[in-house]
């Protein structure tokens, strides 16, 4: 199947591991061009040896920037745009909220829970979006999770700025939608990434059990008997980004495996 994405070029947030980087492999993987944006340098550069291993050097740009700063993320993508031209596809997969159950939470940690997960996703779409629609076209695909949708107690701050990224993304698609924009929304559940040790590591520490424990419980929830592998996101990612996907928008796909059963 032709997803027309040859040469589009797509910025990825959080581009350096995990979900982020396995979307920037199957971009890749449909000749795009990608743009990897990160705020640890070292990482970028793993990333980057790591793809280029399977994929021509000239297809790859990396940009190091904290983009808890709205300023450092319009540098990015200014960056970003002089290596490859205008944005095609964003796709936000940066940051993520420190899990911690409900009794060790603190005001500064819902607070900096929206800093991480929130605001590193909004300063790259608000000037991202805007020049998409000055040209009539565009797709951002925001990776969010379905912490926003169901209630965990060790991830309630992470979960409130999921809640608030839906809700973001629904609403731009109808805002943008005149304008040639289609914005959607991924919700994993437990994936295994780099990330998924800390919540297993505040789920034991919540029931008094030990991490592999808390592990063995989470698998044996869910119906498909395993958690998902970073690259199944991302080919749900892709799809979302491409032509095939032309008449959909403001949506906010769970894919945890039918854990959470959920009608919306």
């Amino acid at each position: 199947m032709d997803l027309h994405l040859r040469d589009k070029h797509v910025l990825i947030t959080g581009g350096s591991k995990g979900i982020g980087l396995a979307c920037a492999q199957a971009f890749l993987e449909e000749s795009a061009k990608v743009t990897l944006v990160s705020r640890d340098a070292a990482n970028l550069n793993a990333a980057r040896a790591k793809l280029q291993a399977n994929f021509a050097a000239d297809r790859i740009h990396t940009f190091a920037a904290n983009l808890r700063d709205a300023q450092a993320a319009v540098v990015a993508l200014d960056s970003a745009e002089a290596a490859f031209g205008p944005v095609d596809v964003l796709v936000n997969s940066a940051g993520a909220a420190k899990r911690t159950p409900a009794p060790e939470l603190t005001p500064e940690a819902w607070a900096d829970a929206m800093q991480a997960k929130y605001f590193t996703y909004i300063h790259m779409i608000d000037p991202t979006i805007k020049r998409m629609a000055a040209r009539g076209q565009g797709a951002v695909v925001n990776v969010v999770g379905n912490g926003g949708k169901v209630a965990s107690p060790i991830h309630l701050p992470g979960g409130a700025a999921n809640a608030a990224l839906m809700l973001a993304s629904a609403g731009l698609a109808a805002a943008y939608g005149a304008q040639g924009i289609r914005v959607n929304a991924i919700n994993p559940g437990l994936t295994l990434t780099d990330r998924l040790q800390e919540g297993m590591a505040a789920d034991a520490r919540l029931k008094g059990i030990d991490t592999q424990e808390a592990m063995a419980q989470a698998v044996g929830k869910i119906p498909l008997g395993r958690m998902a592998a970073p690259q199944e996101i991302a080919h749900a990612v892709v799809f979302l980004a491409s032509s095939k996907a032309s008449y959909i928008t403001g949506i906010c796909m769970s894919m945890d495996g039918a854990l959470n059963p959920i009608v919306v």
